[in-house]
């Protein structure tokens, strides 16, 4: 088996398990609200919009109302379950970087907790980046290498499994050379290792009003939310 056909493997189980639309994460839901706010925000309508790593289609779903919604996964069943849910949207299976996918076509590119497991990175941004119309939008969720590297446990990378966490500084430097940074900001305060479990507590900030924010704001989310423009 090649090493693209076991990482298929491996997210096939991981998105059944992880990421259906019935049992979506804190984690999930507020890279959604995020996503959401900035179309709304912008006023996007009848958009050539792309989804890289859609995994089930949870998020295409939500993307539907904007516009034209392609999704595209490494996983083929995660495909043939996102097709058969929504045929009013396109779906594509295989590695993004292999596809052939118009260029300058999309307004709007969205790709959730897709980078730190791409080989390739700077490639990967560089075809996001081809693939965007002159001003078109990049909305990019990726992990926040500085919490989970130290305050979460999380488990070794499965077989299959890349994993290449970057903070905050890394992800600008690599969106640089083809995009205009709009906004950045973390989500999701979320700790496994003392104090910060306590201070990132769900019960905890919903008894303090305005904690979350201060504390998305110092960079202790779970998730570094990344709002970019195609250089023209």
């Amino acid at each position: 088996m090649s090493d693209v056909e076991i990482s298929a493997s491996f997210w096939d189980d991981w998105n059944a398990q992880t990421r259906q639309p019935s049992q979506l994460s804190d984690v999930s839901l507020d890279q959604q609200r995020v996503i959401l706010g900035w179309l709304k925000a912008r006023n996007v309508r009848d958009a050539e919009i792309l989804e890289v790593g859609c995994g089930t289609g949870w998020m295409c779903e939500s993307l539907l109302p904007f516009g034209h919604v392609t999704g595209t996964d490494l996983s083929p069943r995660c495909i043939e379950e996102a097709q058969t849910r929504m045929p009013q949207a396109r779906f594509v299976a295989g590695d993004f970087m292999a596809l052939d996918f118009p260029e300058a076509h999309y307004d709007a590119i969205c790709s959730l907790e897709v980078l730190s497991h791409v080989a390739d990175q700077p490639a990967f941004a560089a075809k996001l980046a081809r693939l965007l119309k002159p001003g078109g939008l990049l909305m990019m969720a990726t992990q926040n290498k500085p919490m989970l590297q130290r305050w979460a446990n999380v488990r070794a990378p499965a077989p299959g499994q890349l994993r290449a966490w970057r903070d905050q500084d890394e992800v600008r430097a690599l969106l640089a050379p083809h995009f205009d940074l709009r906004e950045m900001f973390t989500v999701t305060p979320i700790a496994h290792k003392l104090p910060l479990r306590l201070l990132t507590a769900k019960k905890v900030r919903a008894l303090i009003p305005g904690l979350t924010k201060w504390e998305e704001r110092r960079g202790w989310g779970w998730t570094i939310m990344v709002l970019a423009e195609k250089r023209a």
